[in-house]
């Protein structure tokens, strides 16, 4: 005997957080792209295939939309409890069936093959909710101190790069091969990203009872400011090409894609500062930033003007989610967390849901300009909220 004690076992070392952050953001990436896949091609099939009404296309973004916003906190809290590897699973495993499960409902014909298509994309909505909330979860508890809300953002960046590129996949897919390579597309990518999420480690949550609460306290006020930044985006997506063509100055497209970069790039380049500098003030720095930007726009005499417009909207845009889901995670009590982001991620769903209500009525009432004008003021009440947040005593 040599009276060396044996080091701990090489299968219970924890891996490098950096290879299981990478791999959440490869199975979002890949889930999200599956997802996106689908949102240029359902309204043909509805419309042109299934002989449906502009009223249908519009239910079957919706009841997806409905179904993620009511299901996030219930995942959050069964991440949470069970932890966030078997929840991501089996949203990967769920959207598989999602994509298999479009060509058949498809086949069923007028009425039929809309009623099934509604189903579902409800199923589509609870596979959404499950794969990017317990993902979130896991990446906060993942995360150094000093970095949660950057890696938060960057994550949050793999699911927007998923809704970026499956668009422009599916689109060319359905041209050059059919509705049946976007169903294909739909289940191989899901499946790549169920494999990855099994060879996953197992996640710990952390000790501790589960919260009952499916919103608890520390949510309300940053998801409030969320769901308010929400109608700047929907104003920008709604109505930019329609606005800038009734000034006759042409160009809307080239807002959509200045916004995009800036959001891109500030939120790789400056992505720490909610840690570094305070979710708080960066908060409230952003939502002024969106406001500027929506009033640039609401105003400009010339293209380029709302063209700049659109770079500090979209600057100031970025940062704002990770900034408010700083100060959710600093604020709730350890067992609150899952339910707290779920809950905090529906107002997301909850505001962009209101705001093509809100932006719809005011273009029909008043015009393109208020909507941007109107858009600009919740942008400026999302940053009183998010500095409001701040000032909220953390949980105990």
């Amino acid at each position: 005997m040599t009276g060396i004690v044996p080091g701990p076992r090489a299968e219970t070392a924890s891996p490098p957080w950096q290879g299981v952050f990478a791999r959440l953001c490869a199975v979002l990436l890949l889930t999200f792209t599956a997802f996106g896949s689908a949102v240029p091609v359902l309204p043909r099939l509805i419309t042109d295939d299934l002989d449906g009404s502009g009223l249908a296309v519009g239910a079957a973004f919706t009841c997806s939309a409905l179904a993620a916003l009511l299901a996030r906190p219930y995942v959050g809290r069964f991440a949470q409890r069970a932890g966030a590897r078997p929840v991501i699973a089996a949203g990967t495993a769920l959207a598989v069936v999602v994509g298999a499960a479009y060509g058949p409902a498809a086949l069923l014909g007028t009425g039929v093959g809309t009623a099934a298509l509604l189903a579902v994309r409800i199923l589509m909505g609870l596979a959404e909710a499950a794969v990017f909330t317990a993902g979130s979860l896991w990446v906060v508890t993942l995360a150094p101190a000093g970095r949660r809300g950057q890696l938060v953002g960057w994550y949050g960046l793999a699911m927007w790069g998923g809704w970026t590129l499956g668009p422009v996949i599916g689109e060319a897919l359905r041209r050059e091969a059919g509705y049946g390579a976007v169903w294909l597309l739909h289940v191989l990518l899901p499946a790549a990203a169920a494999v990855t999420a099994l060879r996953l480690p197992p996640h710990r949550p952390g000790s501790g009872e589960p919260s009952r609460r499916l919103v608890p306290r520390s949510a309300l006020l940053p998801g409030t400011a969320l769901a308010l930044a929400a109608v700047g985006y929907s104003a920008l997506a709604g109505f930019a090409v329609l606005y800038l063509d009734d000034r006759g100055l042409g160009g809307g497209s080239l807002l959509l894609g200045l916004f995009g970069t800036a959001y891109i790039a500030v939120r790789l380049a400056f992505g720490r500062l909610p840690d570094r500098v305070g979710a708080a003030r960066i908060a409230v720095v952003c939502g002024l930033l969106e406001a500027t930007g929506l009033v640039m726009i609401a105003l400009a005499p010339g293209l380029w003007v709302a063209a700049t417009g659109a770079l500090v909207m979209g600057a100031g845009f970025t940062l704002l989610y990770p900034s408010l889901a700083l100060l959710v995670i600093d604020r709730s009590a350890p067992a609150d967390q899952g339910a707290a982001l779920g809950a905090y991620t529906s107002f997301w769903d909850l505001g962009l849901g209101a705001a093509g209500l809100l932006t719809g009525a005011i273009a029909a009432g008043l015009g393109h300009r208020e909507v941007f004008a109107a858009a600009a003021l919740t942008a400026a009440t999302a940053a009183l909220a998010g500095g409001a947040a701040g000032r909220r005593r953390s949980a105990t």
